[in-house]
């Protein structure tokens, strides 16, 4: 059976929009997915499904959120191969001095305007890097997010597609479970 990761983006930042993964994890089931695990409390699910777009998927488990839950959160789904492929082909990991406890990647629901990522790769200062490869954006924050320019100019007021981040060691471990899964 195909194995999935779904992202949620924007829960449990604040006191709004909070959802307990217990709750999460039964709300996947309801959908009749299998073998489905959270990990850490940003809404993070890898399970197990009937073959289906990624971007179906994305759909059918945000409107259950909104069922469930009583609010909107955008989902952006990843099969096991394609994540596979974003740790495999993360372009920052094969240049030299690059620290890998401050890269983050950027999901793209789906590929975004050239135009809107022109203009995104003008943001990062010096010594942040930005790179797009398809439907991620691989960035480089060697001084933090919360002092990099490109967090603090929301890549929402340019990118037209739904977008999450995640870290690169929940980005590996999303990746390392889709690996277990496959035994």
């Amino acid at each position: 059976m195909p194995i999935y990761v779904a992202m949620l983006r924007g829960i449990n930042v604040g006191p709004h929009k909070r959802m307990k993964m217990e709750k999460l994890r039964q709300a996947f089931e309801a959908l009749g997915f299998h073998k489905v695990t959270t990990y850490i409390q940003s809404g993070n699910v890898v399970f197990e499904s009937g073959k289906a777009s990624p971007t179906a998927l994305s759909k059918k488990i945000e409107a259950r959120i909104v069922d469930d839950f009583g609010f909107a959160a955008p989902v952006i789904c990843r099969t096991a191969e394609q994540m596979s492929a974003a740790v495999a082909n993360n372009p920052l990991l094969k240049q030299r001095g690059i620290d890998p406890e401050k890269l983050h990647v950027m999901f793209l629901a789906e590929a975004a305007p050239s135009r809107a990522l022109a203009e995104l790769a003008k943001l990062p200062k010096p010594p942040e890097q930005l790179h797009c490869d398809g439907q991620q954006v691989y960035l480089y924050l060697p001084n933090g997010v919360s002092q990099s320019f490109l967090m603090k100019l929301p890549p929402e007021r340019i990118l037209p597609v739904t977008h999450t981040t995640r870290n690169w060691k929940t980005v590996q471990q999303l990746w390392q479970m889709c690996e277990d899964y496959r035994g």
